[in-house]
């Protein structure tokens, strides 16, 4: 089991640079996770030992390969109990998160655990995402849209297509065979670039071993 002085370690040597005050940041929403975990289902109960480096650590795997801009808005749908959000808005707290889900018992603990982090760029909102469209403040907004293992590549950008902007980026983290989800979206989206990055830390060979994967989807 990973604690976080080895997750600390771990990010340092693949680029993640994070400082003191981060990975007590990350610490503290990591235990209230844990915490709220045993009232409200965030994450699955059997992965609560491992909460680092199967949650933590794979949400902020996508900082190796791609940087977030400062000021730009970022969307995370589906973010559950706030993975990868909180972690992400941790880690880069100079870009704007928003986090949204459907589930109302989940999203009214996430917005206490994203309140905890003091960060002023991090937001909550309880809604299907498609919906955010029929939100003037959403449309053509962000420059970053995020999922973590959350519905299909097509069904992610099919919702969420008015709330992009000319160059926003797609960023979902996935596992295992993706191919036929690639070409599924990419025969509905024909001015989309699609690209796929296996993700390969040094120092830690869970992501190589479950066969995580980064997609990157953006407007050729």
């Amino acid at each position: 089991m990973m604690d976080i002085i080895e997750l600390w370690t771990i990010c340092s040597a693949n680029g993640i640079i994070l400082d003191k005050k981060q990975i007590e940041q990350l610490e503290r929403y990591t235990k209230e996770l844990i915490f709220w975990n045993g009232r409200v289902n965030l994450i699955s109960r059997k992965d609560e030992q491992f909460l680092l480096e199967h949650h933590i650590i794979h949400s902020l795997s996508m900082l190796k390969y791609l940087e977030f801009e400062p000021n730009a808005y970022c969307l995370d749908v589906g973010t559950g109990g706030g993975l990868p959000g909180i972690p992400l808005a941790i880690a880069r707290p100079n870009t704007y998160f928003l986090l949204v889900d459907s589930i109302a018992k989940k999203m009214k603990i996430t917005s206490m655990l994203a309140k905890h982090t003091e960060l002023k760029k991090i937001q909550t909102i309880c809604s299907r995402v498609e919906d955010l469209s029929n939100i003037r403040l959403y449309r053509n907004a962000f420059d970053y849209i995020i999922s973590r293992a959350v519905g299909s590549i097509k069904s992610i950008i099919k919702n969420t297509i008015k709330l992009t902007k000319l160059n926003t980026k797609y960023i979902f983290l996935k596992g295992g065979y993706l191919t036929n989800e690639i070409k599924d979206a990419q025969s509905i989206f024909k001015n989309y670039y699609f690209e796929e990055v296996n993700i390969d830390f040094i120092g830690f060979e869970w992501f190589k071993k479950e066969n995580k994967k980064i997609i990157i989807a953006l407007k050729k």
